[in-house]
């Protein structure tokens, strides 16, 4: 699992699953936004587009996350997840 936690508490997360293999991605993607608290984010970095992973998310947590794409691809996705409400 790659979670890098900066020391200035206002900078998101980021969450690298380019080195995980891939059985083990939405399970640390849903541990970090079970971690999340209202207005945190963390930032996704990931090899392809993660639209069914965000489509997951949508459906498991209507509602309650913003979603922000910073790059999109055609190598790399980084994406910016927030905790809209509780």
């Amino acid at each position: 699992m790659t979670i890098a936690n900066p020391a200035d508490a206002a900078t998101p997360v980021t969450v690298d699953l380019r080195p995980m293999i891939p059985r083990d991605r939405h399970a640390t993607v849903f541990a970090a936004i079970e971690a999340l608290g209202p207005g945190a984010s963390f930032i996704l970095i990931n090899d392809h587009a993660p639209i069914p992973l965000l489509n997951h998310i949508e459906r498991t947590w209507p509602d309650r996350f913003a979603v922000d794409f910073l790059r999109d691809g055609p190598e790399v996705w980084q994406v910016a997840i927030t905790r809209t409400r509780g």
